[in-house]
């Protein structure tokens, strides 16, 4: 069943009407601005006229008088507090859209976070980015484009028709009618005359990202393999459908920029003919008579920031479809409360793996293996094997599409998860570091620990010299991903991570990947002298990539 636009973009609505009093105090700025602009320029044209139609009289024999300084004062007024509505209103806005910018990233990552390996995997690096960047900035739009406008207008619209309904009742109700059907089409009759357009150029831009970042990134193997031209071509065909969609919506919101203006000052003539009529028929006076259509004037400025809005309203829809999809988290079912055993005994059972973005080539496939407590066991086998596979459905990164994981007979899904992850100490094959201090990327492991227990589990890995030539020592930022260190010491920086949270069950892929042979055989050292009572799995190569262990079970890819 088609979803209505209301309830794919609700969760990220929900979220941000949790600020409402900013979005009102916002909103309120917006509507200020709007109502100086409408006082400023109503009463500028009624003193204008006022003062010119006085002189005329002074000039002609007539006695007549005129208070200047009410009126010019308002002018004064209106004149300063547009201005200063406007800057506040711009500076709290924007201040308001970085707040629910940051909000609804972190609610997004906070999403990612929880989903599995298999979900993960639906999609590239580079979508994954293009979700937690553009799709979410893309629903800034919902709030400073898309909710306050319409309803500022709205109000500035009722604003000037009542003004005119105080002279002029049936021409004040029939130019709030027209601008109210304007204001529609301008915001739901162009949302759904563009709304094709625009999801599709969403599509077309996250399309040319991903290309963009998978070339910039395989570079050399492109040039490689002799592909790089024909990634070049497809490229250039995104680009081309992409400014062919720009190309349509941007023609849609000329053509409702060009409707907003003739509506607007097809009012304008409208006003101006009615309190033409009404002044030859003695009902109002002249400066009253000019300051009515220049009152409908100034609502174009309130009508110039939909059109832009509202022909990307189906790129907002879509960015919210696509976070929804893709970083919704599976419903849980009731948690799981049995303890982990004081000594697991694993099995995996003709445990299968299909990954959904190519479920006809399983990544596992009804693979067996049994680890009692105290094991050493080595995996080995060629990349692509599924080496990495088991160690994340042991972790519980994955879950198995066949087969069954079981600890002491009970499946690892009934186990209390944070128990197991407590117990279970993880080595990936890539090294993760974050862009913090030594100490912090430590303490990961171990949150109690004390600086000796750091500098000890540095001592282990052969880094305690290193950090103690750095500037700050344990306090030093080993920068994002670890770029302050070399591959071979952010490596054994993660080692001394697992070291230190000393867990019972021990998973280590590819563990002295970037050392030296001198370095690794020291690690080895280590390990020996350490993984003594723990269960072991270690994955790699060949035998030459394990440290010691009591049994190897060979992978054929």
């Amino acid at each position: 069943m088609k979803r209505s636009d209301h309830s794919i973009l609700a969760p990220w609505l929900k979220l941000i009407l949790q600020q409402q009093r900013r979005l009102w105090i916002g909103a309120a700025l917006m509507l200020l601005t709007v109502a100086s602009a409408i006082g400023l320029l109503a009463v500028s044209g009624w003193f204008i006229t006022a003062t010119a139609l006085t002189g005329l009289l002074l000039a002609a024999g007539v006695a007549a008088t005129l208070d200047i300084y009410v009126p010019g004062g308002a002018i004064r007024a209106f004149a300063l507090s547009r201005t200063v509505a406007r800057y506040l209103e711009r500076l709290y806005n924007h201040d308001t859209v970085l707040r629910l910018l940051a909000e609804l990233r972190t609610a997004a990552f906070a999403r990612l976070t929880r989903l599995d390996g298999t979900r993960l995997g639906r999609l590239r690096a580079a979508e994954w980015l293009n979700r937690l960047t553009a799709d979410i900035d893309t629903l800034d739009n919902l709030y400073l484009r898309l909710l306050a406008p319409p309803l500022v207008t709205a109000a500035g619209i009722a604003l000037v028709a009542g003004l005119i309904m105080i002279f002029l009742p049936a021409t004040g109700l029939i130019i709030g009618l027209g601008l109210s059907c304007l204001l529609l089409a301008l915001t739901w009759g162009l949302a759904r005359r563009s709304r094709a357009a625009s999801a599709e150029l969403s599509a077309r831009l996250e399309q040319l990202r991903v290309t963009s970042i998978e070339q910039l990134q395989g570079l050399s193997e492109l040039t490689a393999y002799g592909m790089l031209e024909r990634h070049q071509v497809e490229q250039q065909r995104h680009e081309q459908l992409l400014q062919q969609r720009q190309h349509q919506v941007a023609r849609q919101i000329a053509c409702a920029n060009g409707l907003a203006t003739v509506g607007v000052q097809s009012a304008v003539v409208l006003s101006l003919i009615a309190a033409l009529l009404a002044f030859n028929a003695g009902q109002i006076t002249g400066p009253v008579a000019v300051m009515l259509p220049l009152a409908v004037m100034a609502l174009g400025e309130a009508f110039a920031l939909l059109p832009k809005a509202f022909g990307h309203w189906g790129a907002t829809v879509a960015a919210a479809a696509r976070l929804n999809e893709d970083t919704a988290v599976p419903e849980a079912g009731p948690a799981a409360t049995v303890s982990v055993p004081d000594r697991p005994h694993i099995r995996l059972q003709q445990v299968s793996l299909h990954y959904p973005v190519n479920p006809h080539l399983p990544a596992l496939q009804a693979f067996d293996l049994e680890l009692p407590f105290g094991a050493q066991v080595g995996l080995i086998g060629p990349s692509g094997s599924g080496k990495s596979t088991v160690a994340q459905l042991l972790v519980g990164l994955l879950q198995p599409t066949a087969g069954q994981i079981t600890v002491n007979d009970t499946d690892l899904s009934a186990l209390a998860e944070a128990q197991w992850l407590a117990r279970i100490g993880y080595l990936t094959q890539q090294t993760d570091l974050f862009n913090e201090s030594v100490a912090s990327n430590l303490l990961l492991a171990c949150p109690q620990a004390s600086d000796a227990d750091l500098w000890a589990a540095l001592h282990q890995v052969g880094l305690d010299t290193l950090v103690q030539e750095l500037p700050r020592q344990l306090d030093t930022p080993v920068g994002e991903t670890g770029r302050q260190f070399s591959g071979g010491e952010a490596r054994r920086l993660a080692l001394a991570r697992l070291l230190l949270k000393d867990p019972a069950i021990v998973v280590l892929d590819e563990p002295f990947s970037g050392l030296d042979r001198f370095t690794a055989d020291g690690i080895r050292q280590v390990l020996a002298a350490w993984l003594p009572g723990k269960t072991l799995l270690a994955l790699g190569h060949d035998e030459t990539a394990l440290p010691t262990v009591d049994r190897i079970v060979h992978l054929s890819s």
